[in-house]
């Protein structure tokens, strides 16, 4: 009988570390190929590099390697013919997909690319890549770079995209007449609200470089009309004496006393009957190794290395609402690991 060798036991977890170790060469696969705009280019039908080397004016071998790299992701399928089709994952890489995340790849792999490398001086630290190299900060690009500002608007729409309708479903909005989304881009959250609640009135308020793009957005999902466009400053003044106020994805981009910044303007803005509706990840107390918690720490990461800033847990939340003079009446559960938080004066 053959004796087992101690590399048996070890191989298994050699080869799952050096996955982990090695995985960036998957988020730039996929951002070259969202670039690229080879999704698109197979929406159609099965197309050989060639073809599609051509349409991208690429080098045919090399784009060839390109989209068996994606085959092996499940981007694309090889055909026995040699051609490439596309598969239903890859079809969330289209412009034009329900759920597309193409912007979103985009972003990752190019934009919030360059922070992640600076994560042992932030840890070292705690101050994010611009506070270390007295950089802009991402916020002030937006301002500047119109192009990186769109990418940025267009990641931030897809992803709201995946949780909007099950918090028209999840909150009742029944009642209110006026709801304000602070820090709100172009809007995607406030068309899945205003959609499921036809006779509710809004406010997007946001920065110029959205406010600017977010009309022919909510045109496009016909609800315009019931949206008032504000370009504003969340830490100096939302409009007053809304029922309810929405900070999706918001507090996560600052730390603490900045946090307790912009919920002090918002909590100068409602009434005694007004709810803040705050939507976030929850990070759990204790950390697990399963996909759900790594999706939270690679959020939590990014936020040091960016922003300085945090995800939070529920604990942290309610004492950054506390001292804004907010109580938490409720958190419910959503898809893709956020929680809704309403809180009240």
């Amino acid at each position: 009988m053959q004796q087992a060798h101690p590399d048996d036991d070890v191989q298994p977890q050699a080869l799952r570390l050096l996955e982990i170790v090695n995985g960036s060469w998957m988020t730039q696969a996929t951002r070259v190929a969202a670039e690229l705009g080879l999704p698109d280019l197979l929406a159609g039908s099965p197309r050989s590099a060639g073809d599609l080397a051509t349409a991208t004016n690429t080098h045919a071998p090399s784009l060839y390697r390109l989209l068996r790299a994606l085959v092996s992701l499940d981007v694309c399928r090889e055909r026995a013919d040699h051609t490439f089709e596309l598969t239903p994952m890859g079809t969330l890489l289209r412009t034009d997909a329900e759920g597309s995340l193409r912007s979103w790849t985009i972003y990752w792999g190019r934009e919030a690319w360059g922070d992640l490398p600076h994560l042992l001086d932030s840890v070292t630290t705690g101050l994010s890549r611009r506070e270390l190299m007295s950089d802009e900060t991402p916020f002030d690009r937006l301002r500047t770079d119109p192009a990186r500002a769109a990418v940025f608007n267009s990641a931030m729409a897809e992803l709201t995209r995946l949780t909007s309708r099950s918090v028209a479903g999840a909150y009742d909005f029944a009642g209110m007449s006026r709801i304000v989304d602070v820090g709100g881009g172009y809007g995607e959250l406030l068309a899945g609200v205003l959609s499921a609640n036809p006779g509710l009135d809004s406010v997007l308020v946001d920065l110029p470089h959205a406010i600017e793009k977010a009309r022919p957005y909510l045109e496009k999902r016909g609800v315009a009309e019931r949206c008032m466009l504000l370009a504003g400053d969340f830490f100096k003044e939302v409009p007053a004496g809304a029922d309810a106020y929405i900070l999706k994805t918001v507090l996560h981009d600052w730390d603490d006393e900045r946090s307790r910044d912009i919920l002090a303007t918002c909590r100068r803005a409602m009434t005694d009957s007004s709810k803040l509706v705050v939507i976030e990840r929850l990070v759990p107390e204790v950390m697990e190794p399963v996909p759900e918690h790594r999706l939270l720490a690679r959020a939590d990461l990014h936020m040091l290395v960016a922003l300085a800033a945090l995800e939070r847990t529920e604990s942290q939340f309610r004492d950054l609402l506390s001292a804004a003079g907010l109580t938490v009446s409720a958190v419910v559960p959503l898809p893709m690991g956020y929680s809704l938080i309403e809180a009240v004066p």
